[in-house]
């Protein structure tokens, strides 16, 4: 099965053990049908930098860069109409926006290449504007680019073998510069790797050290569970962050973290309850 696949199996493995999640669950696990199969066809591209990368790597510089992405503007913009349908189709309320947002494509207001570009480079008063000037709300419309843009950069971080980032020490990824989603515990020992929130891309870190804030004293980094999963919440009590961690010795090692972190949004209400907030 694809990676896409994977996910929509883990989805549908977790609603049928957990019906009171299948309403949150149901419409990622529509947007990911949509998606597989279509991994090739968002109309995104990223240029590649030749050669291993040391000198980026040691300078703690993103293989990716903003100015490395291209847009085919036609396949983007069906790839996203598509999209919209599938967002019609689950959803009970936003409509209204996502027809604006659909007229946006089709009459070229909406610069796919620039809001992608913004999106990759964390700019978010651009997406802002964008959604201002069409009348929609603003984190609708980042939600609708960017699964098209982490389709997109999830096929490029696949293809890339994780030894071209050998000596890699930043708590944000490696490829495109994107903070950490999530982590995994792995192995004998529970090696930690953390996981991009937008290419899942996967790289060791220390287990004793925030990725959000560098804090590296055990005293203030702890963790709690709730129920029996192997997904647990890491907080760091400098920065008041925190980081849902996957240990795969104890299940789920072959569920891919972005299905994880979703299966497991339960977690993050009890994060924010205790007055925790999600790593950025």
């Amino acid at each position: 099965m694809s990676r896409t696949a994977d996910k929509i199996a883990h989805l549908r493995k977790t609603a049928f053990e957990h019906p009171e999640y299948i309403d949150v669950l149901l419409p990622f696990e529509e947007i990911f049908a949509y998606v597989d199969g279509k991994e090739a066809g968002t109309g995104i591209r990223f240029a590649v930098p030749e050669g291993n990368g040391a000198e980026r790597v040691q300078g703690g510089l993103p293989l990716l860069s903003p100015e490395a992405l291209s847009v085919d503007r036609d396949a983007a913009t069906a790839f996203l109409s598509g999209l919209l349908d599938v967002l019609r189709r689950v959803g009970r309320e936003g409509h209204a926006d996502l027809d604006r947002i659909g007229g946006g494509l089709s009459d070229g207001s909406l610069d796919l290449a620039s809001l992608y570009v913004a999106c990759l480079a964390r700019k978010r008063d651009v997406v802002d504007q964008a959604a201002a000037s069409l009348s929609v709300q603003a984190p609708l419309l980042a939600f609708v680019l960017e699964i098209p843009l982490k389709t997109a950069l999830e096929r490029v971080s696949s293809s890339l073998p994780t030894e071209r980032f050998d000596g890699w020490k930043e708590g944000y990824c490696p490829v495109c510069g994107s903070r950490a989603g999530m982590a995994e515990l792995s192995g004998d020992e529970g090696k930690r790797r953390l996981s991009c929130s937008a290419c899942f891309f996967l790289w060791p870190f220390p287990r004793i050290q925030c990725p959000y804030c560098g804090n590296a004293d055990p005293e203030t980094l702890s963790y709690f569970t709730a129920g029996d999963g192997p997904t647990r919440v890491g907080v760091c009590r400098g920065c008041s962050r925190y980081l849902k961690t996957c240990d795969t010795r104890l299940g789920n090692a072959n569920v891919p973290l972005e299905a994880e972190d979703l299966a497991t949004l339960h977690l993050d209400l009890l994060a924010g309850k205790e007055g925790f907030e999600r790593g950025k």
